[in-house]
């Protein structure tokens, strides 16, 4: 059903629940059944009933703190009716980065699940703030309130996962929401057709914004777990027979590992979305030999997210490219100078577009004076006008005089059959400025002479200026929530080795 576009979030709820009230929104996996099954009307009293029983006022902030639950969803349209702001916490960083992140936003409160609800008192407490159990909201259908959003109003402060420094919180209005809805859904040809299946974290734009929000956007239902598990996410395709999934290569690798992965069908998915910049080869092809294209999002926290896009048409063909902007998104590539690069050289990804953040909290400028947000990561446009991206700025290597991309060895070491992640650093040489460290975790069974092994297989196939000149074996490697590799964790490890 084609709809007028609604201008704030409470009207885009309001025209969801007219059009279609008892279709399902969201299903979830969670034991309480006040929540477990709601239809678009149900979402749109739940937000109102929310929006009256917390007492907010335009720009004020409210904490979440717990695992994917359908009243965070629910608590974004209410704080949006009233021209507030949700922030959610990453439930996987500790007390003291939770901490952090309150004294920086001051929210007026902090709603928790059962699951948080222990670390969630003891914060307030510490922070006096007023903890409030999600389960003690008041969920009474209320009489509609008016709308009081703004297009321009804050709606959602999201930190960044603070890998190279403290955590900054990108504040995203109704306005860039909305807009990121209007990229994002005809981009992945979401209708209310489909059947989206939400495992990813719904704290970060990834979760929340390529696939979750573009879905209840276009009257689509949503199967929310509470978290990711790759046996119940197999288990739902096979129940509930979805037409699409967000990943990260992290969760694919997990699904594609599993003993049940074989036996699934998996033909009800269109198309699995990845939301990562670089892909290992590896998952690709374990999922086109099913049938199911893997398609790409590139984007950051600070980019809405969707900001350039691999489509289905184009998953097997370009395989390991980002694909294309997505319609409305500027891209360039800059030299270390902010000047453009030729098509075809390694330049910084700049994104500018109707869904890009403009500040962090609460008024520091997060994109340049011509409105692009400089994103640190290098890509490359190849001929047909796509983007490949090669790594990180900060991670770029550069030894005896040569750029080296990390990203390009790692995903060559990635292929091996004895490699099961790797993670290529670069560490200081007094001869050649820096060189290449390759930190690797093997898979079982690989032999101890494992690195002339994977060395071999580099012949022919990189310059040997680029070879890692040092070797690392480790059991694990650190990341994020998302599966991004923490390299300053291993750089600082690598020093407290030698």
């Amino acid at each position: 059903m084609s709809l007028e576009p609604a201008s704030t979030l409470g009207a885009l709820l309001a025209q969801r629940a007219a059009a279609h009230p008892r279709h399902t929104a969201l299903q979830w996996d969670g034991a309480d059944a006040r929540w477990q099954r709601l239809d678009y009307a149900t979402l749109a009293e739940r937000a109102h009933a929310l929006a009256r029983a917390l007492p907010v006022e335009r720009g004020l902030r409210v904490a979440w703190l717990g695992f994917n639950h359908p009243a965070q969803i629910a608590l974004l349209f209410a704080l949006a009716l009233r021209g507030a702001v949700l922030v959610p916490l990453n439930h996987r960083l500790s007390p003291a980065e939770w901490a952090a992140i309150l004294d920086d936003c001051a929210p007026l409160c902090l709603v928790h699940d059962e699951a948080f609800a222990e670390p969630a008192r003891a914060l307030a407490a510490t922070e006096g703030l007023r903890a409030i159990a999600v389960d003690t909201l008041d969920t009474t259908p209320v009489e509609p309130l008016p709308d009081q959003g703004r297009p321009g109003d804050a709606a959602l402060i999201v930190y960044t996962s603070g890998t190279t420094g403290n955590p900054k919180g990108a504040v995203h209005t109704q306005a860039h929401l909305l807009a990121n809805l209007a990229i994002a859904a005809p981009a992945q040809g979401l209708s209310e057709r489909d059947t989206v299946l939400t495992a990813l974290p719904l704290f970060h734009v990834g979760g929340l914004c390529i696939q979750t929000l573009p879905a209840l956007s276009v009257g689509a239902r949503v199967l929310l777990h509470r978290r990711f598990d790759p046996g119940a996410v197999l288990d739902t395709i096979a129940r509930e027979r979805p037409t699409l999934t967000l990943q990260v290569p992290a969760t694919l690798q997990a699904l594609v590992q599993h003993p049940h992965w074989g036996a699934v069908d998996l033909s009800c998915l269109r198309a699995i979305w990845a939301g990562s910049s670089l892909l290992p080869a590896e998952l690709l092809r374990a999922c086109h030999a099913r049938g199911v294209p893997v398609c790409n999002v590139y984007g950051s926290t600070e980019t809405g997210p969707f900001s350039i896009a691999l489509g289905p048409e184009h998953a097997q063909e370009f395989a390991g490219s980002c694909g294309w902007p997505a319609p409305g998104v500027e891209v360039k590539l800059v030299d270390p100078q902010g000047e453009p690069v030729a098509r075809g050289r390694v330049g910084e990804i700049c994104v500018r577009g109707p869904n890009v953040v403009a500040l962090y909290w609460p008024d520091v400028d997060a994109v340049d004076t011509e409105g692009f947000f400089h994103s640190g990561d290098l890509a490359r446009q190849e001929p047909q006008g796509h983007y490949v991206v090669v790594g990180r700025s900060k991670d770029m290597i550069i030894s005896g005089g040569e750029n080296i991309y990390p990203a390009e060895i790692e995903q060559l070491l990635a292929e091996h059959p004895w490699v099961a992640e790797c993670a290529v650093v670069g560490q200081p040489d007094e001869r050649w400025g820096e060189v290449c460290v390759a930190v690797v975790v093997l898979r079982e069974g690989a032999p101890d002479d494992w690195v002339s092994g994977v060395e071999a297989a580099l012949h022919g196939r990189l310059a040997r200026y680029k070879w890692p000149r040092q070797w690392r074996r480790v059991d694990a490697l650190p990341r994020t929530a998302l599966g991004k590799l923490v390299k300053p964790a291993i750089r600082a490890w690598l020093v407290s080795q030698r």
